[in-house]
């Protein structure tokens, strides 16, 4: 199937900015199925920490690519493009319109984009070498060896993210190119599908607001019983989803590196850091339209985004 005849929305966004209301809403009005951007939502059992979209918000719209991994397993990029190729032609056959929604831009990218992941780049003596280094100095110095080498990179990963720090370290030294040089080479220029591509955003005071106000709701409902009950049914807490925001910080909490309002304080600040990196990614790309939700009511960025998307798709409308 010739991809560049598909119709695909994408809609991406910061964090917390109201992805998941907007994207039900253009689903219903469109006869549209979604597909989920989301790097940690393919992990089952991980919900309250990922923010995962209940059943009762879904609304009757079907979501794909969620709950598709085990928490001790792994999951990329690559994996993630090949899954969303497939359920994108498989909801175009059904004659619906797929919606692709999320904040992973990397992820985001793979789809939109012709992408080389490099998989087969690798120096495994290298890598070892890497680890060792790690477990010597810690993450702080592993992550500030790709701050002196690869800074575009480093901005772009927390310092205990170390699986990342040393696959952008390993690219580097196998190919001679930073990580970040080689993903600012793919081509925008064309699309794989007939996309419409818009983004939400708020001012970063307003997304701030946000962010720590759905902190305290992952608490409320229970982000630590979460965390506990996942590492008692043996996920390593070094593994992958165990590594990303919010749960890093309550395992560290659970292991009595700080007090529970640190560790609160701590997600609420990071969240924040990757908001402001998923920002800076995004508007890197010319192709992203931005709708700005300020001063809008939610019915009027709905019917903003329905606009932009069937002048650019020439979709019908069937009904909210």
């Amino acid at each position: 199937m010739n991809c560049s005849a598909i119709p695909l929305i994408i809609l991406v966004g910061p964090t917390a900015v109201g992805k998941t209301a907007a994207s039900i809403g253009l689903a219903k009005a469109l006869q549209g199925e979604i597909i989920s951007g989301d790097s940690m939502q393919v992990f089952r059992g991980l919900d309250i920490g990922t923010a995962k979209i209940t059943a009762e918000e879904m609304e009757g719209v079907p979501h794909h690519l969620i709950d598709i991994k085990e928490p001790w397993e792994t999951f990329s990029a690559a994996e993630f493009k090949t899954l969303a190729d497939s359920a994108i032609a498989d909801i175009y056959q059904r004659g619906k319109v797929p919606i692709l929604v999320g904040g992973t831009g990397f992820y985001v990218n793979g789809v939109l984009y012709e992408y080389h992941f490099g998989e087969s780049i690798t120096d495994e003596l290298y890598r070892q070498q890497l680890l060792q280094y790690q477990q010597q100095h810690g993450n702080e110095a592993l992550w500030q060896l790709l701050q002196q080498q690869d800074p575009l990179s480093a901005q772009r990963l927390h310092c205990n993210d170390s699986k990342r720090i040393i696959r952008a370290l390993e690219v580097l030294h196998v190919t001679g190119t930073p990580a970040s040089q080689r993903q600012n080479t793919v081509d925008k220029q064309t699309m794989r599908y007939r996309t419409a591509y818009l983004g939400l955003n708020l001012p970063r005071d307003i997304l701030y607001q946000r962010i720590n106000q759905r902190v305290d709701l992952m608490i409320a409902q229970g982000l630590e019983q979460e965390v506990r009950q996942t590492l008692e049914h043996g996920v390593p807490a070094d593994a992958l989803s165990m590594t990303s925001l919010g749960y890093r910080q309550m395992v560290q909490y659970l292991r009595g590196e700080y007090s529970l309002d640190k560790a609160i304080e701590l997600i609420k600040r990071d969240t924040r850091h990757f908001a402001k990196r998923q920002l800076t990614w995004f508007r890197h790309d010319p192709n992203l339209q931005w709708v700005e939700k300020l001063g809008k009511t939610d019915a009027q960025v709905q019917a903003e985004l329905l606009q932009l998307v069937t002048q650019k798709l020439n979709l019908q409308q069937t009904g909210l």
